[in-house]
């Protein structure tokens, strides 16, 4: 696995400077955010099960419920695979999300061996586990591997920011983000960093957790 892993600071400043060298606009978000956060996170289950929860729920309600499965030692596979759906949902998951969770934990993923295998091939894998989509498996490649070129191309709040700074007369759909992503490679990761942290200046509000 020859991709470049983002481990710290210097990375972002590198990819930075890479990107606004190559696109003004880039350039003129950086103008307004400043320095970008590093966003990196832990591996394994828990953040992927997290990130489940936080599906199409409030910010709070998401660290509510969240904070109750950690209370109950759900934040482990073997925990959540030993707990009836019943009991998952006692602790504020959906019916349908505590579907996921059980899914999630059955699939036994070997979250050390995604370190090595392409970010193609870590979404592929990911999204096969019922209740992951896209969005969720390269949010994971991109902030829990630090994958350098990853673009999450169907969230709202990078399609937005791209709207407004590219003056744009609509929304760009995730196939246009794509393409319009292409030019940062290979840094891509970095430009949605980028263009979270211009979303958060021109809405007031974070455009992720």
């Amino acid at each position: 696995m020859d991709e470049r892993v983002i481990v710290g600071p210097d990375c972002v400043a590198e990819g930075v400077a890479w990107l606004c060298a190559k696109d003004e606009k880039l350039a003129e978000a950086y103008q307004l955010t400043g320095p970008l956060p590093l966003r990196l996170k832990p591996e394994g289950f828990a953040e992927l099960l997290s990130a489940i929860v936080s599906q199409q729920v409030s910010v709070a309600s998401a660290r509510a419920i969240w904070g109750r499965l950690v209370e109950a030692g759900c934040d482990r596979a073997e925990s959540v695979e030993a707990l009836s759906e019943e009991g998952l949902r006692a602790l504020g998951l959906s019916r349908q999300k505590a579907v996921y969770a059980k899914a999630l934990a059955e699939a036994r993923i070997d979250y050390d061996a995604l370190r090595d295998v392409p970010s193609d091939e870590v979404i592929r894998r990911l999204v096969a586990v019922k209740g992951i989509g896209t969005w969720t498996g390269e949010i994971y490649a991109m902030f829990s591997l630090g994958r350098a070129d990853v673009f999450a191309c169907g969230d709202l709040a990078l399609q937005e920011a791209a709207r407004v700074l590219y003056r744009l007369n609509e929304r760009p759909k995730e196939r246009m983000m794509r393409e319009m992503a292409e030019m940062w490679a290979p840094w891509r990761a970095v430009a949605a960093r980028l263009l979270w942290a211009y979303y958060k200046e021109i809405k007031h509000r974070e455009g992720i957790l």
